[in-house]
């Protein structure tokens, strides 16, 4: 999977401090979807993942030609850490 970085989402998601790294780990780890929404011609998902220290996320994606744009990342809050934890016992064992 090809990702879409550039100054504007880098810049985004390093206000939340989030490092593209870790928005594709989370990506790229089985992410739980949470929403699905149309925005400005484009479909955006919201996803929650892990890294691999264990850093649960919000991940907003969108698919643009053949790459996948982060739109924004951010720290899961605690009530979605919850779900997302649930969700992972509930389906992964």
């Amino acid at each position: 999977m090809a990702f879409d970085w550039d100054q504007g989402n880098l810049t985004h998601i390093a206000a939340h401090g989030i490092k593209p790294e870790e928005a594709e780990e989370a990506i790229l780890d089985d992410p739980i979807d949470v929403l699905e929404q149309e925005h400005e011609d484009e479909v955006r998902l919201m996803q929650i993942g892990i890294t691999k220290r264990m850093r649960v996320l919000i991940i907003v994606t969108t698919w643009r030609d053949d790459l996948l744009r982060v739109v924004t990342a951010y720290d899961a809050p605690p009530n979605m850490r919850d779900y997302f934890f649930a969700e992972r016992r509930d389906h992964h064992g």
